[in-house]
């Protein structure tokens, strides 16, 4: 992971977000949402313009931040997400309404676990983009990649887990040490895959992209 100084060198960097994405992550701050760090929110758009792609799955929603900054980068772009506590819904879809982007997103409110019927109605996708429960990554994977078009990515974020992943034993929290220990063993699962090609990012938590493989390669 990148050291502290480098951060914050590079949020400095970073354009002023306008004001309404500016609003987001001010009330993401003062109610302690965790949203997508803004450093690695720039390297996922990078990568997404380069693919250019026309459908995009989220597994985690939260306030609706990065299905409307991918939303505003990619004008073509239709977004499925699926968010499972309701406040955070209702936000979301909050914000999606105010900034008239509510024909291009589409909010599913429910437990991913429970959801691959209703977001396989808009496949296939484009980019698969994981940020929801971390000791779940590896299910949510399963479940939502046979939905995924012949050399779609699979973005995970929090891959690097505030640098625990590395850790050789527990730095005190127990929870958190559990948490861990399910992101390496999903970023070793990843790495191990033979139908994906995989790079993992030291930026913000970690981003890990993964390109599903066409038949010829």
């Amino acid at each position: 992971m990148l050291s502290e100084h480098i951060v914050r060198y590079l949020r400095q960097l970073r354009p002023a977000p306008d004001a309404e994405i500016a609003e987001m992550e001010r009330y993401a701050r003062e109610q302690r949402v965790p949203i997508i760090d803004p450093v690695s929110m720039e390297v996922l758009l990078f990568v997404l313009n380069l693919a250019a792609p026309r459908r995009i799955l989220e597994i985690g929603t939260a306030i609706g931040y990065s299905a409307i900054r991918m939303a505003k980068a990619l004008p073509d772009v239709r977004i499925v997400t699926i968010e499972k506590d309701r406040e955070r819904y209702e936000r979301a879809r909050f914000y999606i309404e105010k900034m008239n982007i509510a024909g291009r997103i589409e909010v599913i409110l429910g437990d991913a676990l429970d959801a691959v019927a209703d977001a396989a109605a808009a496949a296939p996708f484009d980019v698969l983009f994981i940020d929801a429960a971390k000791g779940q990554y590896e299910r949510f994977f399963t479940l939502y990649e046979p939905l995924l078009a012949e050399g779609g990515l699979v973005i995970s974020d929090n891959v690097l887990f505030k640098g625990l992943v590395a850790a050789e034993e527990p730095a005190g929290n127990k929870r958190l040490w559990n948490i861990a220990q399910k992101i390496r063993r999903y970023n070793e699962w990843l790495m191990a895959r033979s139908d994906y090609d995989t790079v993992i990012i030291p930026v913000g938590d970690g981003l890990a992209i993964s390109k599903k493989r066409g038949e010829r390669e």
